[in-house]
């Protein structure tokens, strides 16, 4: 195998691991470039997890007990550029703060592709560390999270965004 196939190979080599929490389990898988994957599952992964993905389900502990607001672990979820650059927003979104998928759209100076945003942030696969819980509808409403409604509630409330009318309130003002 020459270096540069065995180099694709390593890279893609995923480890995983799994915590409670208290909207259910939660596993995050990594490659050798950072973190793949977090969502709720069922079950436990097998085989022990790599020193990424031990470092980002210590970083979730501490957001669930409320003494972590950010994350700084390497991520490396597979998408297209738009995709890419809906994610990249919502890491900007801070803590404790909302948007809507307009606001979204005009971040990435694409105003136009409110429901192009809709369906990357339903598409992004590392729930909480990439805050797509945090896009709300313009007027303040819960719209859909691939983790559920309660549980994007659960995470809002957590954050301090607290009720819907109070949520909407906290929406992120266009820059």
């Amino acid at each position: 195998m020459s270096d540069k196939v065995a180099d694709k190979v390593t890279d893609k080599v995923t480890t995983q691991g799994a915590m409670s929490t208290p909207l259910g389990n939660l596993w995050v898988s990594a490659s050798a470039e950072g973190l793949t994957e977090v969502v709720f599952r069922e079950g436990r992964p097998v085989g022990s997890p790599s020193a990424l993905v031990s470092r980002a389900l210590n970083q979730l502990a501490e957001y669930f007990d409320g003494e972590r607001q950010t994350f700084d672990v390497p991520l490396a979820a597979e998408g297209t550029d738009f995709q890419q650059s809906v994610w990249a927003a919502l890491c900007e979104l801070p803590y404790g703060v909302t948007a809507s998928y307009r606001d979204i759209a005009v971040r990435i100076a694409k105003p136009k592709a409110v429901r192009a945003v809709g369906a990357a942030n339903g598409r992004n696969p590392l729930a909480i560390i990439v805050p797509c819980h945090r896009v709300i509808g313009a007027d303040g409403s819960l719209t859909g999270y691939a983790g559920g409604l309660s549980r994007k509630q659960w995470l809002l409330q957590h954050e301090g965004c607290g009720t819907l009318a109070a949520m909407a309130q906290g929406t992120l003002p266009l820059a």
